[in-house]
């Protein structure tokens, strides 16, 4: 059983404070067992597999499907997959603003010094 804490979680003083906040409340009640993480990442594939799909049926080779046409956009599904990251980081209180700023430092490395 996790414990709910009086005290404000560190991520809701990053900039993505304010998503943090609302997945808050739309998770209050929900359990956090061990597989929830795992539940989490399946649900970003599958978000991600539903976003490829209505991409490449926007865009790619497969624009003759129809019912992924009929589907959500490639972009309302990037949104979910979002929203799935933010799930799991914050159940696992990954600072996003923190991990973001280290991976956009070590691209600008890489273009500077590329990696051999």
């Amino acid at each position: 059983m996790i414990r709910k804490s009086k005290t404000k979680q560190p991520y809701h003083k990053t900039p993505f404070g304010e998503y943090m906040r609302r997945l808050d409340e739309v998770d209050k009640g929900v359990r956090y067992g061990k597989e929830f993480g795992s539940i989490l990442i399946l649900t970003v594939l599958e978000e991600l597999g539903e976003m490829a799909r209505a991409y490449l049926a926007k865009h790619g080779r497969k624009g003759t499907n129809v019912a992924a046409q009929m589907d959500e956009t490639y972009e309302q599904e990037l949104g979910d997959i979002m929203v799935s990251i933010f799930r799991f980081a914050r159940i696992k209180k990954i600072d996003l603003h923190q991990r973001i700023t280290y991976s956009l430092d070590k691209i600008g490395k890489r273009q500077i010094t590329p990696k051999v």
